[in-house]
């Protein structure tokens, strides 16, 4: 009796949480090993967003880097002329 008032009282997530294992008992071992590898495969891949990022990352500092040098130049050609040369 106490069984039965507690199959009752489930909720529809658990309901639904052992309709799945009662699916994912049917599967063959090949099956469920296929699908967790394609799971972690899909987790740990690099997506194009993240290699944008780097990429964007590394054309920022190459740059500042050209910036960095132009404007280091540019003073010292500055500094070289003498204005009462002429």
């Amino acid at each position: 009796m106490g069984r039965k008032d507690a199959s009752t009282s489930r909720t529809p997530v658990d309901q639904y949480r052992k309709q799945i294992g009662k699916q994912d008992y049917k599967k063959t071992r090949p099956m469920l090993r296929a699908t967790r590898l394609k799971a972690e495969a899909k987790k740990t891949a690099l997506g194009v967003k993240e290699v944008a990022l780097v990429l964007a990352a590394i054309l920022v500092f190459l740059l500042a880097l050209y910036a960095f040098f132009y404007l280091n130049v540019s003073n010292e050609v500055d500094l070289d002329l003498d204005p009462d040369e002429n």
